[in-house]
């Protein structure tokens, strides 16, 4: 028995595979046993409690945790064996890379959980969420950035020159990047600041139109034409931004002016007239109207109301609804709007050609 233990196979005696594959064994058993009983009763658990915490958990365990220990085990059992010097090397650094990817994912998904029960609190979580994945490429890379570090380091080498060439890489980088760089940190400014989101409709410089995608360096904005219109994020942020998002209300300053020659009880009537118009209208609240000065060829008055609704359609029908009923009443009163007119004094006398063609067109 002895001899049959003591053959060789692989530079290995039988007795070494045998305790290889019994360790293997053992330990497959004990893992899948814990995966099938202790993670279903887990999950019977967490489903009683309202916190979604203990659910992410389990999951992190069933996703990452098993299949380290599975990692684990193999490593564990293959040290039985005599192996040569290289493979054994090989050996371990996957090892210690295998071990680095699983936790790796576990910090991962605990930044990423953290991170979106924050922003879900909200009633636009979706939206936070979409935005919140740029600075989750980000986290990443520079975890597994910090991650092969740490596992160079535990193999012996010498980081010192990778820690120093990242740095005075990160500087070249960032001196041949600036607009990148630049546009990258307004990225997080209009993340953690909010000015706008997915879905705003925005107005900066001459350009209007609908955020569809904050990205990294960019935002792509649906204009009203039906283009895309692709923004830098520093653009953004360094210029004026209007956000109608937020609007409850439209205002509308309505200035008229009739002719000097209208008799002064129709004047006097007019803020009434035109009060009485506006207050009639759905979605309006009149805020004043008044009679405001005395123009160059008109005597002139200025009314001034709300649409209760941020709707630039609703808006533009309530204007043309009060314009016209303005027109019927001033004609059903003959009260005439002023235009532009000029008065000539010849030899004394005075005329004024308003129904002048030739005039008006002076």
């Amino acid at each position: 028995m002895e001899e049959i233990l003591g053959m060789k196979f692989l530079g290995n005696t039988l007795e070494n595979w045998a305790v290889f594959i019994a360790v293997l064994l053992v330990g497959i058993i004990i893992l899948y046993n814990i995966k099938r009983i202790l993670l279903r009763k887990l999950k019977e658990l967490v489903t009683r409690t309202q916190s979604n915490f203990d659910d992410f958990i389990v999951d992190v365990i069933e996703r990452s945790g098993v299949p380290m220990l599975y990692v684990i085990l193999f490593y564990s059992a293959i040290h039985s064996l005599l192996l040569p010097v290289k493979v054994s090397k090989v050996i371990h650094v996957a090892f210690m890379f295998a071990m680095l990817y699983f936790a790796i994912a576990i910090i991962s998904s605990l930044i990423r959980h953290f991170i979106f029960s924050f922003l879900g609190r909200g009633a636009d979580a979706e939206i936070k969420k979409k935005q919140a994945r740029g600075i989750l490429i980000l986290v990443n890379i520079a975890i597994w950035v910090i991650g092969i570090v740490f596992v160079i380091n535990n193999l012996g080498y010498n980081v010192t020159t990778i820690i120093t060439g990242l740095g005075i890489g990160g500087i070249a980088i960032a001196l041949a990047a600036q607009t990148i760089l630049g546009d990258l940190f307004s990225y997080f400014i209009i993340f953690f600041d909010r000015p706008f989101e997915i879905g705003d409709f925005v107005s900066v410089g001459d350009k209007s139109g609908t955020i569809e995608k904050v990205g990294i360096k960019t935002t792509r904005i649906k204009t009203l034409n039906g283009e895309q219109l692709v923004c830098a994020n520093t653009y953004l942020t360094n210029n004026p931004l209007q956000n109608f998002k937020k609007m409850q209300e439209r205002r509308i300053v309505l200035k008229l002016g009739v002719t000097y020659d209208t008799p002064p009880e129709k004047i006097k009537a007019i803020p009434d007239l035109v009060k009485a118009i506006i207050s009639s209208k759905e979605d309006i609240r009149l805020d004043r109207g008044h009679f405001s000065g005395f123009g160059a060829s008109s005597l002139d008055f200025e009314f001034i109301y709300y649409v209760l609704s941020p709707d630039y359609a609703l808006y533009m029908d309530r204007q043309q609804s009060i314009g016209f009923d303005i027109l019927d009443k001033f004609a059903d009163n003959d009260i005439e709007f002023a235009y532009p007119t000029q008065t000539l004094f010849i030899n004394g006398n005075i005329q004024r050609p308003e129904a002048s063609a030739e005039l008006i067109n002076n």
